[in-house]
């Protein structure tokens, strides 16, 4: 055999084995293609119709927290208060001839004191303190704070920065985030009724300021941060929803009438006091106020004062030094009595006026008591805080139309809405410092120009 044959018959053997092999690989993918249609046809036949499953992109929820942590971080404060508490003390013996200790002045005299262990932290750690001469305790507490002017203007809760007393701490002080210096601020102003308070620092340049958000818009269900310094630790954030909104002296019997809080889950405790409640979008819509515990920590029910109440009252404390707030000079039961109302009111919705006070807006515009008030300037009040709402919301020295029902019969009075301190100040002198009214202002509070 020639070596041209003998290549050529190679060449033939080398075409045949490659054809042999794309030949079973060809035949391989179509069997693989056969059988892959029998399985998919065989799985629609389970659940005709069926459309399959997908798993979307991991959601970046965490990412959204880290964010808004970021931007809220810088503009909270750590408070630092040391108060002076005047506390007398007188020593008496016991049958067993021991000395008994004299009562901490934070501590509840009664176990119903805070309405079923509605616990108002107090400024955060509470309950510490020296003694002091003639028995006087100086007392150290811990609170929160936000930022709201590049200036150095704060808002806090009251309690921070009074506690339980009745005139501001002996020495309030601020730590920056990211600022090792103690600031010693100044109190600007408070309100009692709400339980804001705004001071002021020297910051050595302008500061990061929060953004106030409208917490009209938040829902029940919403995601929300809770930034501030329980037990003293800086910074800390929690996370939770708004589990309720407009909670009020209906549903907590010792807050005030101008109290209506946001509830929410994220975890606040004692120090958390005057730190912010914020949205997705990194906007304060609450206050850190208080909480419901049987413990004195967190419980999962904490509350915020609405960022809607907390900038009128911080608006109106750097203008006036004070909130000033309408009123008429009248009594009412909290709950209407369906009873009186069936009787006085033929079982329409109103307030029924229980007491009158002498020589105030009111008497001289010829209110009685039994009076049940329906409406003031056509807006209805069925319950004792639309009443109040109302009032204290007009401008004072203003005059409102009521629409009341007296013995069966509707009639309308013309009544002038004068300052609430002064209506409510029943020593005369016109000071406020009669009972159910606000504290006096701080000797070092004024209006910010």
């Amino acid at each position: 055999m020639s070596f041209d044959n003998l290549f050529a018959n190679l060449r033939s053997r080398k075409m045949l084995s490659t054809s042999v092999i794309l030949f079973t690989l060809a035949m391989g993918v179509v069997i693989g293609t056969v059988i892959t249609g029998a399985v998919g046809a065989a799985r629609e036949q389970v659940a005709p119709g069926a459309t399959p499953l997908s798993i979307p992109a991991p959601a970046q929820l965490s990412s959204a927290f880290v964010q808004v942590a970021k931007m809220v971080g810088p503009t909270v404060v750590n408070i630092n208060v040391e108060s002076t508490i005047k506390h007398p003390v007188t020593q008496r013996r016991s049958p067993q001839g021991r000395q008994q200790a004299p009562q901490s002045p934070q501590s509840p005299r009664n176990p119903d004191e805070f309405q079923d262990f509605f616990d108002r932290f107090f400024g955060g750690q509470g309950g510490g303190g020296e003694g002091g001469p003639a028995g006087d305790i100086k007392q150290r507490s811990l609170g929160s704070g936000i930022v709201v002017d590049p200036k150095g203007y704060i808002l806090t809760n009251r309690h921070v920065v009074y506690g339980e007393s009745d005139k501001a701490a002996d020495r309030v002080r601020v730590k920056l985030a990211g600022d090792a210096t103690q600031y010693v601020a100044k109190v600007i102003g408070v309100d009692e009724d709400t339980d804001l308070a705004v001071i002021k620092i020297e910051p050595k340049k302008p500061l990061v300021a929060a953004k106030m958000g409208n917490s009209e818009g938040m829902n029940v269900g919403d995601w929300v941060l809770a930034i501030g310094s329980p037990f003293g630790l800086d910074a800390t954030v929690t996370a939770g929803i708004i589990s309720a909104k407009g909670r009020d002296s209906r549903d907590i019997p010792s807050l005030s009438s101008f109290q209506h809080f946001l509830q929410t889950d994220a975890a606040i405790n004692p120090g958390n006091s005057g730190g912010p409640l914020v949205n997705m979008a990194g906007e304060v819509i609450g206050v850190n106020t208080a909480i419901i515990t049987n413990h004195g920590s967190y419980e999962g029910v904490g509350f915020a004062l609405p960022s809607s109440t907390a900038v009128q009252v911080y608006n109106q404390i750097i203008k006036n030094g004070r909130v000033m707030r309408g009123s008429i000079g009248i009594e009412f039961t909290p709950e209407n009595n369906p009873s009186a109302l069936r009787v006085y009111a033929g079982n329409r919705e109103g307030v029924m006026v229980s007491r009158v006070l002498a020589k105030r807006p009111a008497e001289k515009a010829g209110v009685l008591p039994g009076d049940v008030i329906l409406s003031v300037d056509g807006v209805p009040t069925p319950t004792g805080n639309d009443l109040v709402a109302k009032i204290s919301d007009t401008p004072i020295g203003q005059s409102v139309k009521l629409h009341l029902l007296r013995d069966g019969k509707e009639m309308d009075l013309r009544c002038e809405v004068g300052d609430r301190i002064k209506v409510l100040d029943e020593t005369g002198d016109g000071s406020g410092a009669g009972p159910d009214k606000p504290d006096s202002e701080p000797q070092d509070a004024a209006a910010v120009k």
